[in-house]
């Protein structure tokens, strides 16, 4: 058990960095990037901020047991968490030690390529508002898909892959297969 006096910023970070991820158990919530910051308030205390990878995780009241855990399983009597909702979670967060282990686990790491993200034409916005027509409204914001990323497959390597449902085991992935060895596996889309 550490001494409240000798209790650093860096041994608390250090601390995190062993909790795993509730369904992703071989990548932390630190190389995840779900721990956005650590702050020391005392002796015993330590306030952690928190940021869930989409608002709606389900797994978020768990990360915040076992951070209270972990850290009072090391003499930590006080553990604030503030779950920060701005900035929303990006993948850009993810450690690359964090995206290596999603892929020896067999789970696409998030590719950064612009095929994953959708184009929103707001264009018309304004004025369909004032006027409050839905159908104005409707005709002003319309969602211009691009295809889905190149997506290498994490157990053979192949880019020869297809995406099956753009929701896998959870809402942050979706659904690949690989054509060459046939094999599913989920893909951590980017955010």
């Amino acid at each position: 058990m550490q001494a409240a006096a000798q209790l650093t910023h860096d041994q608390v970070w250090a601390w995190l960095a062993a909790v795993p991820d509730p369904e992703i158990p071989v990548i932390s919530v630190v190389d995840l990037g779900i721990v956005r910051a650590v702050q020391v308030t005392g002796d015993d205390a330590v306030s952690v901020t928190i940021t869930p990878t989409y608002s709606g995780c389900p797994a978020m009241q768990v990360i915040e047991d076992a951070v209270r855990d972990a850290l009072r399983q090391h003499g930590i009597g006080h553990v604030d968490i503030v779950t920060q909702l701005s900035p929303a979670w990006t993948t850009d967060w993810m450690s690359e030690e964090g995206k290596v282990k999603l892929k020896d686990y067999g789970i696409a790491p998030p590719s950064q390529q612009a095929g994953d993200m959708q184009v929103i034409d707001t264009s018309g916005l304004k004025s369909a508002l004032k006027s409050g027509l839905k159908s104005g409204l409707a005709a002003a914001v319309s969602r211009r898909a691009l295809p889905p990323p190149v997506v290498a497959c994490p157990h053979c390597g192949s880019t020869h892959t297809q995406l099956t449902s753009q929701f896998g085991s959870t809402p942050c992935k979706a659904l690949y297969k690989c054509l060459d060895c046939r094999e599913p596996f989920d893909y951590f889309k980017c955010h």
